[in-house]
């Protein structure tokens, strides 16, 4: 057995250097340089990324991320040639609106046979090699280059997990030619240990300023959309909430827990009436709270708090901002805290905001509560009545991962979400929520992990080859499909804009109705648990059932047929 020590070997030893735990993959041909390194560390029992295989690039791309969004690490994708790019360019670019870390690779051949001394495989010439993979995803990464040679290859695969890993946060992609990973490659003399990404903070004199407004501040607010993603934002947004006997509102592009939902400082999500006599709003992780963005919703001044608070992904965006703290949101919440607390808080003033924030709090769960209990007339299933039996039978540890769009503000404002990481909503497009769900389930997978999907948004993703990663890497989940037979915001859409128009008066809707499959059959090909849920009755032990099919290794669907 010959000991190939070449590129492959290169680009595996710096996925280790990174301390890179999977290898998401769509295989290409131009990879058997990297299978060679990891069937080599196989045999000698080397630590190592383990290789996780998937049918589709999408899904491959999707479950990065999900395992990122949990453990804040950055994983590999390896996906193939430029066709390969284009399929998980979906993903690519969710990553890229959620700011997660990754290095993307995929490789394509320069001799393409036109060298009698390398027998390169002939599908290269004829098209698949295209010259210059990285033009199809410079406008979804961060950054997108082609190594430049064999001797540049191991330190570019560093630079690119170092790079991801900066503010703001995003995919890396890397071209890399099948020659260079052929080549033989002499390994460092003395290879460095990668140093993790610092933890940037903000200007102590603007620490010490916001401190001093909040000090002064009568009646202060937090707005919230992205602080929960890290566990330790959310338990330091929680404190100076405390602290100081501040309002918590999470903003209408909320994606994460950034809060907990039953503390009595929590006022809902979008739901900004607080806003109107505030002299002071923290805008904590926002990305797109104001709509329209051209209101401003406070006269008081507006503190974003944030690492990377201004999108360049994004066409357009106002925040309305006076002051910024740049830098790690749990840090900057920290110093905030600590320069805060070192001047006198007036008992008084924070013990009367609290009583008034707990009345409004209690105002709001009753308003819940009620909507949920009205939900129960009738038998059939109305979206409430779902999130009423979900928050009933699912363990308090439950991750939800949501990938609906008209029942998206019903599940934000009435799922439970009490602890960190319990509650996760993409971006960039429908279509990965499975994959996503998946990836986290692979961060987590003591803690059951629940995907609350429509049934439009199901037929979006990669359904099948979603179902083979969860049966083949043992990752079972509970999905539940929100079946109202149709793409309902379409329909609102259009009868948005022409109110009085002929498809609203007549009911005449084009590109409305989904006539979909028998969802909960759609497992059974992989031995999955599925079952068909119609009554409101039938809900309970539908979910109990789902429940402990996931306890026995399988995951399970759930057609709910919604009223709504």
């Amino acid at each position: 057995m010959k000991n190939y020590l070449d590129g492959g070997e290169a680009i595996l030893e710096a996925f280790r250097k990174l301390k890179i735990d999977y290898i998401m993959s769509s295989p290409g041909s131009e990879w058997s340089p990297i299978w060679e390194a990891l069937a080599r560390q196989t045999l000698e029992n080397r630590a190592g990324p383990t290789f996780v295989e998937s049918w589709h690039e999408t899904l491959a791309v999707n479950m990065a991320t999900g395992y990122t969004l949990m453990t804040g690490r950055p994983q590999a994708v390896l996906l193939h040639a430029g066709v390969g790019v284009l399929q998980g360019s979906m993903g690519i670019h969710g990553a890229l609106q959620n700011e997660v870390p990754m290095v993307v690779m995929s490789g394509e051949s320069q001799t393409l046979g036109e060298n009698p001394d390398l027998d390169i495989e002939q599908q290269w010439y004829g098209g698949l090699t295209v010259g210059g993979i990285e033009r199809f995803v410079e406008p979804v990464t961060k950054w997108a280059r082609a190594v430049t040679s064999p001797y540049t290859l191991y330190e570019s695969v560093i630079r690119a997990g170092e790079m991801a890993q900066r503010a703001p946060k995003g995919p890396i992609y890397l071209n890399v030619a099948l020659e260079h990973m052929l080549h033989d490659w002499t390994p460092p003399e003395s290879p460095r240990e990668v140093p993790p990404a610092p933890v940037m903070q903000p200007r102590p004199q603007d620490v010490e300023t916001v401190a001093e407004l909040l000090r002064k501040a009568k009646s202060p607010v937090i707005v919230t959309e992205t602080a929960g993603r890290d566990p330790k934002a959310f338990s330091a947004l929680q404190e100076l909430a405390d602290l100081f006997a501040i309002p918590v509102i999470n903003g209408r592009a909320s994606a994460y827990a950034n809060f907990p939902t039953d503390h009595p400082l929590y006022l809902g999500i979008g739901r900004y009436k607080a806003l109107d006599d505030a002299d002071l709003v923290l805008l904590v992780g926002g990305r797109a709270p104001w709509y329209p963005p051209r209101r401003r919703p406070t006269r008081g001044k507006i503190v974003a708090i944030h690492d990377h608070p201004l999108k360049e992904h994004m066409v357009y965006q106002n925040l309305h901002v006076d002051l910024y703290l740049e830098g790690d949101i749990a840090e900057s919440l920290m110093l905030l805290i600590a320069a805060a607390k070192s001047a006198k808080i007036e008992p008084a003033t924070v013990t009367a905001r609290r009583q008034r924030w707990t009345r409004e709090h209690e105002s709001y769960v009753a308003e819940l509560r009620a909507e949920r209990e009205k939900a129960q007339n009738g038998s059939a299933i109305d979206p409430l009545s779902l999130l009423g039996a979900l928050g009933e039978a699912m363990p308090a540890d439950t991750i939800y991962v949501d990938e609906t769009i008209t029942h998206s503000p019903l599940i934000r404002q009435h799922l439970p979400q009490t602890t960190p990481q319990s509650f996760f909503r993409g971006s960039g497009g429908l279509g990965q929520g499975i994959g996503t769900a998946l990836g986290i389930k692979l961060a987590a997978p003591q803690r059951p992990v629940a995907l609350l999907i429509g049934d439009g948004s199901f037929l979006y993703n990669p359904v099948i080859q979603a179902l083979g990663a969860s049966q083949r890497h043992e990752l079972p989940i509970v999905i539940v499909i929100l079946n109202n037979k149709k793409y309902e915001a379409m329909r609102k859409g259009h009868v948005h804009h022409y109110p009085d128009g002929a498809s609203a008066s007549k009911g005449l809707h084009f590109g409305v109705t989904i006539d979909g499959p028998d969802y909960e059959q759609i497992g059974s090909h992989f031995g999955f648990h599925g079952e068909r849920v119609e009554y409101r009755a039938e809900l309970d032990v539908a979910l109990r059932s789902a429940l402990t099919a996931t306890k026995e290794g399988r995951t399970a669907i759930l057609n709910v047929v919604v009223n709504r």
